[in-house]
Formats: structure tokens, C-alpha cells, sequence
């Protein structure tokens, strides 16, 4: 196992730092997801011509040094895939015990939309009530290794709640920027967790404005979507246990709600690692399905034009906050996977997203966030065209608990008044 000392570029906010850090692991290096230019691990790093890295590893080695049976054996967390994460074996710093989270089977919703093997992988189980548990684990253990002390992230939905309670573990401080009609647990839960929290006149991109224009003033290193290489290694976790779920096979079909798009391009990253290890068992991949609001889908838009690049989305709006993203720093990422895989992206009605999430969650008692909903109406459109057959065996990833979204569930509910005669005929 490789073991590097490394000396480490100096920044104005990594106040207290360390000159060289070791962190035993099997990466070799970081590259621009845009153009394949290399850079060095071990040191901070944003962008490369304006688009995201890959962190790249050594899956011979990997492989010599990570076998099946051993994983199997490990505590049931997000970190026992850890040769292919970039902490390596070093001790975990920053964690809130971020498990597995378990595949639940959907025989009522499946029967529903005419599916025998239909089934949710529930990520609303993390500490943080939403699959930004992963993404944010990874991302604020690896700036504590590198010495940051100052975050900031710009946020829709349930990034800025995860981002402010692991910096918070992490002893770093941090700033939320959210458009003002942001969800109310999320606006709560980023402030009660820590974070010096700011309520925007604006959309997700106006706020990752703001946390541009205000790096060199303000000194804090910003952690949006896709913006430091470490969040995809944390999603990519969903991929490699659904992996390890259904005994190193894949499923035929995976719909995943899509705004930054983090944890699709994650998991595709996930599964191709695993191929060229020889990890799994079958040479068929799943068709990757990005879902999106008709409010908001430039990604979808994209790919019903063919283009690798999405274009601005205009007035974007949804109650599915996590799909408002209009500008996807890894618009063509999302694509590439999506094209890759014989998916397709796709937009569904912003309309029915909460009658899906009704339908969803009265079916089968799954916690369902109107993200994960639109995916039950983007699958009634695959079996109405027959794309998806009734055998397929299909995952949903419900990214997050429907409790946090109180706008969504408001509803008038029947009273009754103890002053007067029951009428059970009513009940």
C-alpha cells in the first residue's frame, strides 16, 4: 500500500497548517474530468478549466489489496469500500456513522406501475436525513486533511444542513447561502447545526455567485456540487453497496433524481471501477435514468437535443427543491453516464410530483422526498412505452425523508368535532 509525504501548496485560510500530510491509499492522481489533464493529489484543488476532477486510483493494486470476502466482514459503513476511497486506511476524522442504507422491496408500488421487481434504495437513513450524508462525510474529512478551516456552500435543499453538521464535526466554520424560498427544515437545520446561514432573493446558482465573489474577501474554501473532486468518492459509496446488496451483480434499471447530479455520475464512477477490477459478476450495466421537473430540466433538455453541454434553464422552478439546479457544473459528466449506459434523461410533470410522492409513500410506508416522486412518474412513462419490461429488476434512489419537505405534505385533513354525534358512516 502506497504511503506519500507530500508538501502542500500554502493558502491564506489553511491557518495552522501542517507542511505534509500521510494518507496511506491507492490513488494516483487527480484528473479534469473535461480533457484528461492530470493534477497532484494531496493538495487543494477546484476546477480545471472551469469543470470537475476525477480522483483516479490504482484498481490492479486496489484489487491485490481488497478482496470480497473482507468487505464483507467490515463495520456496515459507508467507509469499508475504503481502497477505493481517497482517505485510504487512514483514521476516518469526520463521520456521523454514515451506514449502509437498506433496499427495500416495493411489491405494492411495483403491482401499481405493472413492475414484479420493483424496489427503493432508502438514503433518507443517513445522519442527515438525505443521501448529502455521503457527499459531505467525504468532502469535509478530506479539507480537514488538507488544513481548511472555512467552508461555504450554496444550497436548494438538503446540502447545506449535511455541509454545516460535518463541518460542525470537524470543528471548521461555515456559511450556507439558499434561495429564500428554500424548504424551512432545510433553512432551520443548516443554522441549528452551526452554520452562518443566509436567505438569497435568487436561485442556487445566484448563491454560488455569492460564494465566488465573496473566496478572496472572506477566505473560505467553497464546497458546492462537483466544485473540490471529494463529494463524487463519497456518492460513489451508493453505488458500490448496491453493488455489494444485490451479491455483485447490478440491477437492469436505476432512476435517479437529478439536480447537481453528484450521485449518478458517482455511481457510474463506482461501477466501472468495479468492472475493470473483474468485481462483478455480470458485463451488463444499468441503464442510468436522470430525472428531472418539466420546472427545471436542462439536463433532460440536453439530451433530447443530443448535446454533451446543457444550456441555462430559465425561471426554473419546482417543489422538488433538489431538481432546481439550472446550470450543472457537470452537465456533460451526467450525459456521458446516462449515454454510456443505454439510459435516457428525462423530464416528468412538475404538476403530478405530489400526487407521486402520495401515491409512493401511501403504497408502501417508505418515507419518499418529491425528488425520488418524480421518478415513479418518469417510470409509468417508461412502462407505458414499454421501455422498461414488467421482469426488469429496478431501483429508485430516494435521496432523502418526505419530513423535511412540510410545504409538500401540507393538506387539509378531515376534523372532527367531540361537541357533536359521531357519524361513523363517515369514517
Amino acid at each position: 500500500m502506497r504511503s506519500q509525504n507530500v508538501t502542500i501548496k500554502q493558502f491564506p485560510f489553511m491557518n495552522s497548517f501542517k507542511n505534509s500530510i500521510c494518507m496511506p491509499h491507492f490513488v494516483t492522481h487527480l484528473e479534469s474530468a473535461i480533457d484528461g489533464t492530470q493534477l497532484e493529489f494531496e493538495t487543494i484543488q477546484t476546477l480545471h478549466e472551469g469543470r470537475p476532477l476525477w480522483v483516479k486510483y490504482d484498481l490492479n493494486a486496489v484489487k491485490a489489496n481488497m478482496d470480497k470476502n473482507t468487505v464483507a466482514k467490515r463495520e456496515p459503513t459507508m467507509w469499508r469500500y475504503r481502497e477505493l476511497l481517497p482517505t485510504g486506511t487512514d483514521r476516518i476524522e469526520v463521520t456521523l456513522g454514515e451506514g449502509m442504507t437498506p433496499v427495500l422491496q416495493c411489491p405494492t408500488l411495483g403491482k401499481q406501475l405493472g413492475l414484479k421487481n420493483l424496489s427503493v434504495k432508502d438514503e433518507s437513513q443517513l445522519p442527515t436525513g438525505s443521501f448529502k450524508s455521503r457527499g459531505q462525510a467525504m468532502a469535509i474529512t478530506m479539507a480537514k486533511k488538507l488544513g481548511i478551516k472555512r467552508v461555504a456552500i450554496p444550497t436548494a435543499g438538503n446540502a447545506g444542513g449535511a455541509m454545516a453538521a460535518y463541518a460542525t464535526r470537524a470543528g471548521m466554520e461555515s456559511f450556507v447561502f439558499m434561495p429564500e424560498d428554500t424548504p424551512i427544515v432545510n433553512q432551520y437545520e443548516a443554522y441549528f447545526f452551526g452554520a452562518s446561514t443566509y436567505l438569497v432573493n435568487g436561485l442556487i446558482n445566484d448563491c454560488g455567485k455569492l460564494v465566488r465573489d465573496g473566496k478572496e474577501k472572506m477566505n473560505w474554501f467553497d464546497i458546492s456540487t462537483l466544485k473540490e473532486p471529494y463529494r463524487i468518492e463519497g456518492k460513489k459509496t451508493m453505488g458500490l453497496e448496491l453493488a455489494e446488496q444485490f451479491d455483485w451483480k447490478l440491477p437492469d434499471v436505476i432512476l435517479y433524481p437529478t439536480g447537481g447530479g453528484t450521485g449518478l455520475i458517482g455511481m457510474w464512477k463506482a461501477f466501472n471501477e468495479l468492472r475493470e477490477m473483474g468485481w462483478l459478476d455480470s458485463e451488463n450495466m444499468p441503464r442510468m435514468i436522470s430525472v428531472q421537473s418539466d420546472g427545471c430540466c436542462p439536463i433532460s433538455d440536453a439530451f433530447e437535443k443530443g448535446e454533451r453541454f446543457a444550456d441555462p434553464f430559465q425561471n426554473a422552478k419546482t417543489i422538488a427543491s433538489g431538481l432546481r439546479v439550472p446550470v450543472a457544473v457537470g452537465d456533460f459528466m451526467i450525459l456521458d453516464a446516462v449515454k454510456e449506459s443505454g439510459g435516457r434523461a428525462m423530464a416528468v410533470s412538475e404538476d403530478k410530483i405530489t400526487a407521486w410522492t402520495k401515491q409512493a409513500c401511501s403504497a408502501e410506508g417508505i418515507s419518499l422526498c418529491p425528488e425520488s416522486a418524480a421518478c415513479v412518474g418518469a417510470l409509468e412513462q417508461l412502462r407505458d412505452e414499454k421501455w422498461v419490461g414488467e421482469d426488469d429488476n429496478i431501483v429508485i434512489f430516494n435521496t432523502g425523508g418526505l419530513q423535511k419537505y412540510v410545504e409538500v405534505m401540507e393538506t387539509e385533513l378531515p376534523r372532527i368535532d367531540l361537541s357533536q354525534p359521531i357519524d361513523w358512516t363517515s369514517i
